[in-house]
């Protein structure tokens, strides 16, 4: 292993009702005052909002409501977060939803204490600080309870950038699996495609080394796959949701990929251009680009993909192995093509435009150009 630094400051409460205690643990944190962000009124339909009112009631923790979080959160939604919580001066900020509510919160969160456009964060401006943030997730999939990422979409250019700083990780997630209970299957899925997609990228890219975290990345994979083969036949069985819930969330707290060395971002690279252009949701993007991009890379790293091909599918070579993982994504119904989603392999050159930009902004770009990110593409017409 190489030599790293591993901190994670976020405390996590699981299980059942969890979501009640959120009131008191934002009381003794110290704040009194939060933004309140969520998505669309699935919360209030499903007694959530009720639940967490009350919980911040009882314990006089005072809120402002600010709804209408879509998937691929867009930057002039939250600019009207960053302008309320400037407003009606807040202390913290409070995320009830997906992943996709913590991404917004997060960012609300840097730009209120900041005189910049909160995009300059997303392009290269350095995060020094941000409200304390406090979550309850409703969906299992991106990690963000746990860690210092979030990706927000500027639709009017269609960049979907990310800012990475320490100063975003929650202070406390409540994750309670009930809530995850009624997520539609589509979205389970593509949860569960997330999850993977969180840690192959280091297990594939890195330099040599770490097998402990190897067996980590293996054990994360085949538990996301024994799960949500239960969730899709039983959408309501708790034990397959909290042990998904458990696991998506080490994907991507920073466990998987400490001690590693020169691994990088592709797939997600390329994947916020469909998202950002198309606006599908993430999880599916992934489907599609994953498969794609390791018929492309597997030449390069054979044992590597021999190696997973073994340990997950019980496969003796790298192409089943991808062949495996591509059967079981359209399994569980997720998109494994561009058409599958709707996407005209026509825009191909278009696509790899847009993520070659991103490449760039990631010092990635000397290996993922703008052809070979098209070269990678037609492994998904």
């Amino acid at each position: 292993m190489f030599d790293f630094v591993f901190h994670n400051p976020t405390k996590i409460v699981f299980g059942r009702k969890q979501e009640e205690t959120i009131g008191q643990e934002i009381k003794n944190a110290g704040y009194r005052k939060v933004l309140f962000v969520y998505g669309r009124n699935s919360i209030k339909r499903s007694g959530l909002f009720e639940r967490i009112t009350a919980s911040l009631k009882k314990h006089d923790i005072s809120y402002v409501e600010f709804g209408g979080v879509v998937s691929n959160p867009i930057i002039s939604h939250t600019r009207k977060g960053v302008d309320l919580a400037k407003k009606e001066k807040v202390d913290a900020v409070l995320a009830v939803g997906g992943g996709s509510v913590l991404d917004e919160s997060k960012a609300i969160a840097v730009g209120t204490l900041s005189d910049n456009d909160v995009w300059d964060f997303f392009i290269g401006k350095e995060v020094t600080q941000a409200l304390p943030l406090f979550t309850v997730i409703t969906l299992a999939a991106t990690g963000s309870e746990m860690n210092g990422n979030a990706v927000v979409t500027n639709e009017e250019t269609k960049q979907k950038y990310n800012i990475s700083s320490l100063h975003v990780y929650p202070r406390v997630s409540i994750l309670n699996p009930e809530l995850t209970c009624t997520v539609p299957l589509d979205y389970s899925a593509f949860g569960a495609v997330d999850a993977i997609a969180h840690v192959i990228e280091g297990y594939f890219t890195r330099k040599e080394g770490a097998g402990l975290q190897d067996r980590l990345v293996e054990s994360i994979i085949k538990t996301v796959i024994a799960t949500n083969n239960v969730i899709m036949h039983e959408p309501t069985n708790y034990d397959a949701r909290s042990e998904f819930m458990w696991t998506a969330t080490l994907a991507l707290n920073g466990l998987t990929t400490a001690g590693l060395k020169e691994y990088c971002f592709p797939n997600h690279m390329i994947e916020h251009s469909l998202s950002a252009i198309y606006n599908i949701a993430h999880g599916a993007g992934l489907a599609i680009i994953m498969p794609a991009w390791m018929k492309w890379y597997s030449n390069k790293k054979p044992a590597r993909f021999e190696r997973f091909a073994d340990k997950i599918f019980g496969v003796q070579d790298a192409e089943a192995g991808i062949n495996e993982l591509e059967k079981w994504f359209s399994s569980i119904h997720a998109p494994t093509r561009l058409k599958d989603a709707h996407i005209p392999a026509d825009k191909i050159d278009m696509i790899a435009e847009n993520a070659a930009s991103l490449a760039k902004l990631w010092g990635i770009d000397d290996v993922y150009s703008k052809e070979v990110i098209a070269e990678i593409l037609h492994h998904a017409v």
